[in-house]
């Protein structure tokens, strides 16, 4: 990580170094000035010691892993945790945690009161006690599903004992989860989205209610890379990702289910929509009032169809290669040449 770019992040993710660390090595504690964790991809264990505070020895956020000799800075943490490869995947999950109003800190004699349940305080304190995915069950469910390509991933979230009640009347359970934050145009938690998933990460849990939504959604959205001119949108979060295996550049959101992706808001620079059809009749409806709201603004937009009922189900059945040739039949030409280059 080398420039003024990475010199610049590195020192504004110091200055909250404590906060980095809970958010992407939370299987580590803090230890006196140093936070404590096996390595720099989040391992239980005690070999590497990160500076939460400037000192002679150096500067806040720099690390040294005793085990291996390894050393580096909290941008290089944001890296191996989340499974990222190039440096602006990095900067974007760094800026985007840097654009996120802090926790602020309980008082060691008093605990701060209940969010209302449901509410947009309750769901950015879900995110804030959940971990990156990597090396999660969350990472095996995608997996199992043909999502490999991970970047740009930085609002999903990995809980292991999230609560879930099947109604009033029964006891509270926990279950592991997935839990993706939902954000406004301006990048801030106004909700939370949680898929309940069995222990082992090969299938959702074997509940009834398996997803649930808390927050302000409409509007809103799951956010997968920052958009720019052109970006996708669709329902669920499995949908998307499956078709960003084949543009892993693009700019995606999913709004989960298809009333929000119908009001979906639009970032000022966008100029051309995908809207990421399934194929149902509540998605066609979706289809036809985002294609009016959005031309009635001047933005260009364009239906990607699946082969099958969605676009998961074509990755698992058809494989990518097939998806791919079908996506590519009804992108742009000029965004083929943008955002599947490296996908063809």
């Amino acid at each position: 990580m080398a420039g003024h770019d990475a010199s610049d992040l590195a020192t504004r993710l110091g200055r909250q170094a404590e906060a980095v660390c809970r958010r992407y090595l939370g299987a580590g504690h803090r230890q006196g000035n140093y936070w404590q964790v096996g390595d720099a991809r989040n391992t239980p264990g005690r070999s590497m010691f990160v500076r939460l505070k400037d000192s002679p020895k150096g500067p806040a956020g720099k690390w040294t892993d005793a085990a291996t000799g390894e050393h580096g800075d909290l941008l290089d943490i944001i890296r191996e945790s989340c499974g990222l490869i190039g440096f602006k995947d990095v900067a974007d999950e760094a800026r985007l945690f840097l654009s996120t109003p802090p926790e602020p800190e309980p008082r060691v004699d008093e605990q701060r009161s209940p969010a209302p349940q449901g509410s947009p305080e309750a769901a950015r304190r879900l995110v804030a006690v959940s971990q990156p995915i990597l090396g999660t069950i969350v990472q095996t469910y995608l997996r199992e599903r043909g999502i490999t390509d991970l970047r740009g991933t930085g609002h999903l979230h990995f809980h292991p004992r999230c609560y879930y009640r099947p109604d009033e009347h029964s006891p509270t359970e926990t279950w592991p989860a997935m839990i993706a934050g939902v954000t406004d145009l301006g990048g801030r938690i106004t909700g939370a989205h949680r898929t309940w998933l069995a222990p082992d990460g090969s299938d959702k849990a074997p509940i009834a209610t398996q997803r649930k939504a808390m927050g302000d959604l409409l509007g809103n959205a799951v956010r997968f890379g920052n958009a720019g001119e052109v970006m996708a949108a669709g329902e669920g979060i499995e949908t998307v990702l499956s078709l960003k295996q084949s543009l892993p550049d693009m700019a995606m959101a999913a709004a989960l289910s298809a009333a929000h992706l119908a009001a979906i808001l639009f970032p000022g620079a966008l100029r051309r929509l995908y809207i990421v059809r399934d194929n149902d009749p509540a998605g066609d409806g979706a289809r036809d009032s985002l294609i009016e709201r959005a031309n009635a603004v001047g933005i260009d937009a364009t239906v990607l169809s699946p082969m099958l009922g969605d676009f998961n189900e074509d990755l698992r059945t058809r494989g990518l290669n097939a998806l791919t040739a079908n996506v590519r039949s009804q992108l742009a030409p000029q965004d083929v040449a943008r955002f599947m280059a490296l996908a063809a």
